[in-house]
């Protein structure tokens, strides 16, 4: 069974990097997003934002060290939403049939599809992480790599909520309209471009639906791994998180559906 699990991650794999390569726009759309934030927005923020010396950081910091792991989850965010839309796009056009012949259950085959969007997606991340080094922002190298399994674990959490909401929409259109109700809440309602301490000097009821927000613990887990710490609460936080959009995404992703769905074609 492992050997076969092997083989289809493989197949997936492939596919996926073919796809990627293919759709080279993708690859640069996914850094024109952080790169705009970490030049131009992080200039003007830098004078009017005032950031104090929280964990995991031992010192000041400038704003764009404080942003750089957020916008590397963004990019992480933006990947998970897109390829769940290529899973709508396969179950529309009914290339999804092909893949469920495989002798794979449906939990295997959804694993292989979330673990080679993390592999594609942490390509983009340490280019991401490259073009920041050479803005002269100040990364531990070290932590670079101490950071890579916190970046899988998100990865596979957002590419996870991706999946879920894939198998709860029937049309291609109706998509791209629910990414954008959920990837903009998340991404602004985290931690990733301001402090929570700031959020909570803005409006109590904001500071505490972004300590909800799932998002939140998986940055604050990728900042804490780049300095070589590891925040536990956002550790457990982020697993559990994954685990159960994991089971959520396995219970609605039904073959039947697949097939009424080509059906219609």
């Amino acid at each position: 069974m492992f050997k076969l699990g092997l083989h289809a991650f493989n197949g997936i794999l492939r596919r996926e990097f073919q796809r990627f390569v293919q759709q080279r726009s993708r690859f640069l759309s996914a850094l024109v997003r952080p790169l705009l934030w970490l030049v131009v927005f992080a200039a003007g923020f830098r004078a009017a934002l005032g950031l104090s010396i929280i964990p995991p950081y031992q010192t000041y910091i400038t704003y764009e060290t404080y942003i750089v792991p957020g916008l590397a989850c963004m990019i992480l965010l933006f990947n998970g939403m897109q390829s769940a839309l290529s899973m709508v796009y396969d179950r529309e056009m009914g290339s999804m049939r092909v893949l469920l012949m495989s002798p794979l259950p449906r939990s295997g085959l959804l694993l292989c599809k979330l673990m080679a969007i993390a592999l594609i997606s942490l390509l983009q991340v340490y280019a991401f992480f490259a073009i920041a080094l050479l803005m002269n922002i100040r990364l531990p190298y070290a932590g670079l790599f101490a950071a890579l399994p916190a970046l899988v674990l998100t990865a596979v959490l957002l590419g996870a909520i991706g999946l879920f909401l894939s198998s709860r929409i029937r049309q291609l259109e109706n998509f791209a309209g629910v990414m954008n109700f959920v990837i903009f809440p998340m991404f602004f309602m985290s931690s990733a471009l301001y402090p929570l301490w700031r959020m909570r000097e803005s409006s109590e009821w904001l500071y505490w639906i972004c300590s909800l927000n799932p998002f939140t613990h998986a940055v604050e887990l990728v900042r804490h791994a780049l300095y070589l710490q590891l925040n536990t609460q956002a550790l457990l936080i982020t697993l559990a998180t994954t685990l159960v959009f994991c089971v959520l995404a396995v219970l609605g992703f039904r073959p039947e559906r697949i097939t009424q769905s080509a059906g219609r074609k």
